[in-house]
């Protein structure tokens, strides 16, 4: 997955868990594209703060995701989701009834995994 990617999945689903100093930099750093720089200028930090302040939150995020899984259980959902949608629009050209079963069963996987 692009590290942006993964960084945004990751702050929407533990960036609250983080301060409000830390959510205001990171979002800066990686949502507003600011530099090191001026971060540093704004929050009267060295530009060496910042990038450990940035590094830290990652690692933080990181390490929610690893204990509590939620970022791969939406991708997970979210896959299977696709696949239902692309099974119901099967269905409704070919009303095959085991399509029907195939949506059946990745939405009882789906459900299992919740």
């Amino acid at each position: 997955m692009e590290e942006k990617i993964e960084q945004a999945y990751l702050y929407d689903f533990y960036g609250e868990l983080l301060n409000e100093r830390q959510r205001k930099i990171y979002e800066d750093f990686v949502f507003n594209d600011f530099s090191l720089g001026e971060i540093a200028d704004e929050e009267g930090i060295s530009r060496q703060g910042v990038h450990d302040m940035v590094k830290r939150c990652t690692r933080t995020l990181e390490e929610y995701e690893r204990k509590l899984h939620l970022v791969e259980k939406f991708l997970s959902a979210k896959k299977k989701v696709e696949e239902i949608h692309r099974l119901a629009k099967d269905f409704r050209e070919n009303h095959d009834d085991a399509v029907i079963e195939g949506i059946e069963q990745i939405s009882n996987q789906i459900l299992e995994e919740l």
